[in-house]
């Protein structure tokens, strides 16, 4: 055997010893019990037009089922793993013994460390403990209050308690500055009449989320009298619940600036990027009307027609 063919023998042998490990049977069992926990609001958080009262409720769900994982799944998590080792022949440690790292060097230098206190705290418990911090970073307390807030507006909820002062609440802390004095005490006045004129319509109960509120307000015409009201509901519509259209930026970004593009000005790159992600839109205007309004924008020395 050369000398190549021997390396691959020597690397093949060690990966399928990681992959027969027990730290690593039991690091996919976890990961997968995990991602079932956080899979729904995974693929809800990439819907680009999800609905914020759904969005919140989600949210709050599955961390308390995150945090009743760790707090009471310790053991049924231990009890699959070793059973699927059993099942498969492979070898699991005593949880009493002292811990000894078989792939590469140990942290622990204490004589008591068990293997038990290194898959339940620094695998099972720090695992849980990052995904709960990713959440609230990324739904912080004040997040979370702008939602609830919003939710005041969501017709399902307005139907049986519509909260005049949660609206109130939210312009004059989230949107001070599209709202002038005088407006937000017109707001009000709106809130108090739109409270009985609007949401006892009949057509209001069987309104599903706030784009639908937004669409029957145009269509009965309430929109031209509760013009403040309008534009919260305008507002919020516009809160970014999801991260999809971030992410579709960021890898559209790889695509655009290349090696051979890497000078292009913010501008250029902006306006690139916004034409591919948006290249549904971008594909039905026409090549002559693109032309056209290039040609309008200022007067050249050779015409394009």
């Amino acid at each position: 055997m050369d000398e190549g063919n021997s390396s691959q023998k020597v690397e093949v042998e060690s990966a399928y010893e990681v992959l027969i490990s027990f730290e690593f049977v039991f690091i996919l069992h976890f990961v997968n019990e995990t991602m079932g926990i956080t899979d729904k609001l995974c693929q809800a958080l990439q819907n680009q037009s999800q609905d914020i009262l759904d969005a919140m409720h989600l949210v709050s769900s599955t961390k308390k089922l995150i945090q009743q994982f760790r707090d009471e799944k310790w053991d049924d998590l231990l009890a699959t793993v070793i059973s699927f080792c059993k099942e498969h022949g492979l070898d699991f440690p005593d949880m009493n013994a002292r811990y000894v790292a078989r792939f590469g060097r140990s942290r622990h230098q204490q004589e008591d460390f068990r293997n038990e206190h290194y898959y339940k705290v620094d695998i099972f418990n720090a695992g849980i403990d990052y995904q709960l911090q990713e959440l609230n970073h990324r739904f912080s307390e004040h997040v979370m209050e702008l939602l609830t807030l919003s939710s005041a507006l969501d017709p399902r909820e307005a139907y049986e308690s519509f909260r005049v002062s949660d609206i109130c609440s939210l312009v004059d802390n989230f949107y001070p500055i599209d709202f002038t004095d005088d407006e937000k005490n017109d707001l009000k006045k709106e809130l108090d009449l739109y409270k009985y004129d609007v949401v006892q319509h009949l057509g209001f109960k069987n309104l599903k989320n706030i784009s639908e509120l937004c669409q029957c307000m145009v269509r009965i015409r309430k929109s031209e009298y509760y013009l403040l009201i309008y534009r919260v509901i305008k507002l919020v519509l516009t809160l970014p619940v999801s991260t999809a259209t971030i992410e579709r930026a960021f890898s559209t970004m790889n695509v655009i600036k290349t090696d051979l593009c890497n000078k292009m000005e913010d501008e250029f790159l902006s306006n690139a990027m916004m034409l591919f992600i948006e290249r549904d839109i971008a594909a039905i205007i026409s090549m002559d009307s693109i032309i056209d309004d290039f040609e309008n924008l200022k007067r050249r020395r050779v015409p394009f027609s």
